[in-house]
């Protein structure tokens, strides 16, 4: 599927991916994630092998990226979107929210209509809400960054 953002958005779970997808994914998280957010973690935390992955290509880059995954694999009773991310070179252009929708539109594709929970970042919390998520909880921690649960009600 193509979206008027130019990008072509592709789900395979993760034994479909070829060692390419696999390598520009990791490197997007780490780009962002480790280098960009100044988080040391460790992003290979062994959940990848058991969700579906969203890509966003534009040619032959890849500009953005989630992991979809089925009810109680992440949060017990949630199916729920996680390493949610975007290339810092191509902000700005409304990929963001067009990986949320289609990512929201997966999960309902590949497990049904079904409730979804995120740990978000804090300061996007105004980003998700846009697209039908409240907050559930109170902030936490993450790797020293500030997260809040949100919920999306099945619909």
């Amino acid at each position: 599927m193509t979206t008027e953002t130019n990008v072509k958005w592709v789900t395979k779970p993760f034994a479909e991916l070829t060692a390419a997808e696999l390598y520009a994914m990791l490197r997007l998280r780490s780009e962002v994630f480790v280098v960009e957010q100044n988080c040391v973690f460790l992003d290979m935390d062994n959940n990848d092998q058991k969700a579906f992955h969203v890509m966003g290509w534009i040619g032959d880059e890849l500009v953005a990226s989630t992991r979809l995954f089925n009810t109680g694999q992440a949060y017990e009773g949630y199916q729920s979107i996680g390493r949610v991310v975007g290339s810092p070179a191509h902000r700005g252009l409304g990929i963001g929210k067009d990986l949320m929708k289609y990512s929201i539109a997966e999960c309902a594709r590949l497990y049904g209509i079904g409730p979804i929970k995120i740990g978000a970042q804090l300061y996007l919390n105004k980003f998700y809400s846009e697209l039908g998520f409240e907050r559930s909880g109170d902030m936490y921690y993450e790797d020293d960054i500030e997260h809040i649960p949100m919920i999306r009600k099945a619909q």
